[in-house]
């Protein structure tokens, strides 16, 4: 059993027209770091963290969990995707859903490589969980990150300010299993 209920972890590799979603492997630790330590990458996420202190830190084999998926593009990984459920204490309006997060390389952006990913996700989601509302966090400054979550389908919830910013949820209604 995960925080993804009873889905069994890992599960065979996602393949797409261009990437592969698989679990973390050793041979990712320093893009995990990489990723981390990223000024760029974590622009609205509070900033980045210490390089070497991330060295001391992540394991190694980082990222091993459930919903964990290394984002892979030709035997490289140039990010991740992220599903678990939403904290107990969190807003409300995510409390329980399953949240969805997303992490790429700067040299991986402008491709549609997020949303390729994201997508494959989300569709996997779909087949093992069907009918599971996603929720999704960005600050509404990353217009980016504002565009993927329209594209993917997630609708505004609501707006709240957190972390010195103003934050935008987004609910992405379940997928109706087909008949």
């Amino acid at each position: 059993m995960t925080d993804l209920g009873p889905v069994a972890w890992p599960p065979a590799p996602i393949r797409t027209e261009r990437l592969v979603l698989r679990e973390p492997e050793a041979r990712d630790r320093a893009a995990f770091i990489e990723l981390l330590a990223s000024p760029e990458v974590h622009t609205y996420l509070g900033g980045p963290r210490p390089h070497d202190e991330l060295e001391r830190e992540v394991p190694g084999v980082p990222g091993q969990w459930p919903g964990c998926f290394v984002v892979d593009l030709d035997g490289a990984m140039i990010g991740e995707i992220l599903l678990r459920r939403a904290p107990e204490h969190g807003r409300p309006a995510a409390v329980g859903k399953v949240d969805l997060g997303y992490l790429f390389l700067p040299r991986a952006w402008g491709f549609g490589y997020a949303a390729e990913a994201c997508a494959a996700a989300l569709d996997w989601l779909d087949g093992i969980l069907p009918g599971e509302p996603v929720v999704l966090h960005t600050q509404t400054a990353n217009v980016s990150s504002m565009r993927l979550a329209a594209k993917l389908g997630f609708t505004e919830v609501e707006r709240f300010h957190a972390w010195d910013a103003e934050q935008w949820l987004g609910l992405r209604s379940p997928a109706t299993p087909s008949d």
